[in-house]
């Protein structure tokens, strides 16, 4: 018999297209049809997704609500790259976090994933003097009142490759402003993050919960310059749940006995080279196996007596 906890949980695990090759980041490899992404989705058993990059899915929000209904999905949110440091651009970014507010709302969306980054075509470039961290900041106070109003939940998510990808640039997130976070067990690992220590100190800060796990090793080599981002995925730097090193199991029994209700996002960021079959064939057994592997957990999580939130439409 099915546990109020086991269905409680899993109802509240999306996934995201970067699953399945399709990212944000600019030049990011082959990237597959939507109809199929969709129904290979649908198929593994989930109900919920993230936007993807702009373009990839309908950008009009009825559009946007066809589509998913008709592979039985709904949308939890969307992550959105911005240029937050740079005066010059603050009108344009603001455009843009409204662009893809109105989208994410409009097609019943409760998340804004926020990830700073230097330009829209490269994501990281110098690192920010003081004055530039103090206007991204300003300008994450501004996303959050805009979200607000849409009545979206602005969740800030580091990303290796951004402009905020160590620890030190995540803590000046954390101290610099009140806005909610992305806990991504993979890229905040990679910045150096210890998952559980931040989960002490600001577990009440966490909004929204990317679940990926990872290879060491491949961090290690990735840090040190010897691999770019894309080479290190493609060789296997975020594999199934329980097979890498980051502390998934700690994280996701920390979090369901706090009680916080949260969503989670499981995302294992896959990069296709183009023509790569075997790659391709691998997406659905890796989402299979994350989704088996917390399905694995819950055995654990129905004797922690924390109340669990059954609805479908994620709370705030």
């Amino acid at each position: 018999m099915t546990t109020a906890v086991e269905t409680a949980l899993l109802d509240r695990v999306a996934t995201a297209p970067v699953s399945w090759g399709v990212c944000e980041v600019p030049g990011w490899g082959h990237q597959l049809p939507a109809e199929r992404v969709l129904a290979e989705m649908s198929a593994a058993g989930f109900a919920h997704t993230e936007l993807g990059a702009w373009g990839f899915l309908p950008t009009d929000s009825v559009e946007l609500r066809s589509k998913l209904d008709s592979h039985d999905l709904t949308l939890l949110g969307g992550f959105v790259p911005l240029v937050l440091h740079d005066a010059e651009s603050a009108a344009r970014s603001r455009d843009e976090a409204r662009r893809w507010a109105e989208l994410i709302a409009g097609a019943g969306g409760r998340f804004f994933a926020t990830c700073a980054v230097s330009r829209p075509d490269c994501w990281r470039q110098a690192p920010l003097d003081d004055s530039q961290w103090a206007l991204l900041c300003e300008s994450l106070s501004e996303i959050d009142a805009l979200t607000d109003s849409f009545d979206l939940k602005q969740v800030y998510h580091s990303h290796f490759g951004s402009l905020v990808e160590s620890d030190a640039e995540f803590s000046r997130i954390l101290e610099g402003t009140d806005v909610s976070v992305v806990l991504d067990t993979a890229h905040l690992a990679l910045g150096g993050t210890d998952l559980l220590q931040l989960l002490d100190s600001h577990g009440h800060r966490v909004g929204l919960v990317h679940l990926k796990d990872l290879d060491t090793a491949l961090a290690a080599s990735l840090n040190a310059g010897r691999l770019s981002l894309m080479q290190a995925v493609q060789r296997g730097l975020f594999p199934p749940l329980g097979q890498g090193g980051a502390a998934i199991a700690e994280v996701v029994t920390r979090l369901e006995e706090s009680g916080l209700r949260l969503w989670y996002v499981l995302e294992q960021d896959a990069a296709i080279a183009e023509g790569d079959l075997s790659a391709v064939a691998g997406l659905r057994r890796n989402a299979d196996q994350g989704l088996a592997f917390l399905r694995d957990l819950q055995p654990a999580l129905a004797g922690s007596g924390a109340i669990h939130n059954h609805q479908r439409i994620p709370e705030g």
